[in-house]
């Protein structure tokens, strides 16, 4: 199946590769911990394991001497209680990502997003009757998490408070960076970024294999049915030229219910080192098989794509969640 693509609108959301060269430790090793009672198993002497999201920067300098860490050096860390002990805003030091933003028929999307949710977002309506999904594929080669690859699809939304004014809200979250979405579905290939994402941040995550292949022109990722085992979705993505290295600051939030079944609402705000991006339909190709994610996919009747981001290296910081009245409130 592939979905072409017309005029750009807006920029949208926000197994690993091997082991990063600079570990120390096998990825093969691992150790038993608990969180929130769940034995999840971690890479016996990596990060989450020695430091549990708080490692000191002295540490990823020593490991990691080719990454820039002078944005985190003006990011505060604190203890946090999110179903288990942690630290926020949770660091991701060296990843890629890979985003097509799609139409998608906007009753069915309203269909699938909670009465309580609805009643403070909404689908951005694009033209009548299609609204909008960004599907992402996430390479964390080097994070407070060890490492881990991660598919996000997610509802694009208006902000909580803010007026849904379709096209105009979605022009003035591509101007100012902050964009909101509802997240559908969101698959890990490790345990313990499943865990801490249900758990932690009320996320919609599953174990699955995730599969990482490229080339010079295009990185592939292959998702796998985690009930058949075979290779589900394909996407395949283009390597664009003119890359810009001009730093930018991006944050992508969302909003869902909590374990106590109250509203609540999340954030990582990303920095961009090297990015581009296109509406060109052939930058970027989406394959869907028979399996349970392809399934689902199927039923948003995708259309045409609006925008691909190509992003080969960012940084980032995810926030612990908190009650959406706090939000509102603020505003």
């Amino acid at each position: 199946m592939k979905l072409g693509s017309v005029v750009a609108i807006a920029g949208l959301f926000v197994n690993a590769f091997a082991a990063p060269a600079w570990a120390d430790v096998p990825a093969t090793e691992s150790t038993i911990i608990d969180i929130a009672g769940h034995e999840v198993p971690v890479v016996k002497g990596g990060l989450y394991d020695r430091y549990r999201s708080n490692p000191p920067l002295s540490v990823i300098a020593a490991e990691a001497p080719d990454v820039d860490l002078s944005w985190f050096k003006g990011l505060a860390k604190a203890k946090v209680d999110m179903g288990f002990e942690s630290y926020s805003p949770n660091f991701y030091y060296k990843n890629s990502r890979v985003t097509a933003v799609y139409t998608a028929d906007i009753e069915k999307l309203r269909e699938l997003m909670p009465a309580k949710v609805l009643e403070q977002v909404q689908p951005l309506q694009v033209w009548p009757g299609r609204g909008l999904v960004a599907f992402t594929a996430y390479s964390y080669q080097y994070c407070d998490n060890d490492s881990y690859n991660e598919i996000a699809l997610s509802i694009v939304t208006n902000k909580p408070g803010s007026s849904n004014l379709g096209p105009v809200s979605l022009i003035g979250q591509s101007l100012s960076k902050d964009y909101w979405g509802y997240v559908l579905k969101l698959p890990v290939n490790t345990e313990l970024a499943k865990v801490r994402g249900v758990v932690g941040y009320n996320l919609p995550k599953w174990l699955t294999g995730i599969d990482v292949r490229e080339d010079e022109r295009t990185v592939t990722y292959d998702i796998i049915d985690s009930r058949t085992g075979k290779v589900d979705v394909v996407f395949q993505a283009g390597k664009l030229a003119d890359l810009s290295k001009d730093d930018e600051l991006v944050t992508n939030s969302f909003t869902n219910i909590d374990q106590n079944g109250e509203l609540a609402y999340g954030y990582a705000v990303s920095r961009q080192l090297s990015h581009a991006s296109s509406s060109d339909g052939d930058s970027a190709k989406l394959i869907l098989g028979d399996g349970e994610l392809s399934t689902y996919m199927k039923s948003l009747k995708l259309g045409k794509m609006m925008r691909y981001e190509y992003v080969p290296e960012f940084q980032s910081a995810l926030y612990a969640p908190e009650p959406l009245s706090a939000l509102i409130g603020k505003d």
